[in-house]
């Protein structure tokens, strides 16, 4: 496994711009993808259905603590849910984390972690496209480490899936928290030595999403096995010296051809908050991307009453 540092070269950052523009609609998604598995030749698949959930950490694991003790806490009764965390060793707090919640064996959930050389980490659709074409599920659902499930998630998501042919789908609503800022005590909690953590959601408010989002993205198992996440854009699967933004999840929803099924999936909720734990957080750029962060949920929110 290499250890040395990728760097960006002047046309990296031409076909990042390329593709950025090419997926808001410049170029046809068939330069890329020809074509997608014919909706009748897809799995409607029902019954207690396989499921598998794919999420990365890094500098998160305050964050992944608790999506775990969600699976740990609600576990499915209708499905068999594969929960999988793509990390990297160098990451101790996550490597702790999950061989702490690895040794515990929870009725209808496998656990499955998948570690990676940081720099390939880095850039989320290298292990999404790893995930997508190495899964034997009916549905694979590409999320973050910050999306909890609660009470009836797991079996409503099940439930919502029964027999449906469609190339993506999205939970219609999530219930999200007020900007969290650093010492929060929901985010300080999941400091520490590796517990399970119950999700106190009172204050969550729910949102309506109009079409599918980087952590909100179902994509059917027939699809993602033949299609894959962007692998046909080499610069998506190309390591990076830190954590790229992922212009991949818009890029992917355009090779699928699609913004996304709405469907209705009870008890999600994820933790919002103003600092990346992912960057360095004592360098002038975090501290940038914080104040940024701040600005935009500002503006989005508007005043407070």
């Amino acid at each position: 496994m290499s250890t040395a540092t990728p760097r960006e070269t002047l046309w990296d950052r031409i076909a990042l711009l390329f593709l950025r523009l090419a997926a808001s609609g410049w170029v046809p998604a068939s330069w890329f993808l020809k074509e997608l598995p014919p909706e009748s030749g897809r799995k409607a698949a029902a019954g207690r259905l396989r499921i598998e959930i794919v999420s990365h950490c890094w500098g998160y694991a305050h964050m992944q603590a608790y999506q775990l003790s969600s699976m740990v806490l609600h576990p499915p009764s209708g499905a068999d849910v594969t929960m999988t965390v793509y990390y990297s060793p160098e990451d101790r707090d996550t490597a702790a984390l999950l061989e702490h919640f690895g040794a515990m064996e929870i009725p209808g959930v496998t656990w499955n972690w998948q570690p990676l050389d940081k720099y390939r980490l880095f850039r989320r659709a290298i292990g999404r496209d790893h995930a997508a074409r190495n899964s034997g599920a009916d549905w694979v659902w590409f999320t973050d480490c910050d999306v909890v499930f609660g009470v009836g998630c797991l079996d409503g998501l099940a439930l919502a899936l029964q027999g449906r042919r469609d190339a993506l789908v999205f939970p219609r609503v999530e219930h999200v928290s007020t900007p969290l800022e650093p010492g929060d005590p929901v985010l300080e909690a999941g400091k520490g030595a590796p517990r399970v953590l119950a999700l106190d959601t009172t204050g969550y408010a729910p949102m309506e999403r109009g079409r599918a989002t980087g952590p909100l993205q179902i994509a059917h198992g027939d699809v993602a096995r033949a299609v894959g996440y962007c692998g046909q854009l080499k610069t998506y699967q190309k390591p990076v010296a830190r954590w790229a933004k992922a212009h991949e999840d818009r890029a992917f929803r355009w090779l699928l051809r699609s913004q996304g099924v709405p469907v209705e999936v009870p008890g999600v909720y994820r933790i919002r908050h103003v600092s990346k734990g992912r960057y360095q957080q004592d360098s002038w750029t975090a501290r940038l991307r914080t104040s940024i962060r701040r600005l935009q949920l500002r503006l989005r929110e508007g005043p407070k009453q």
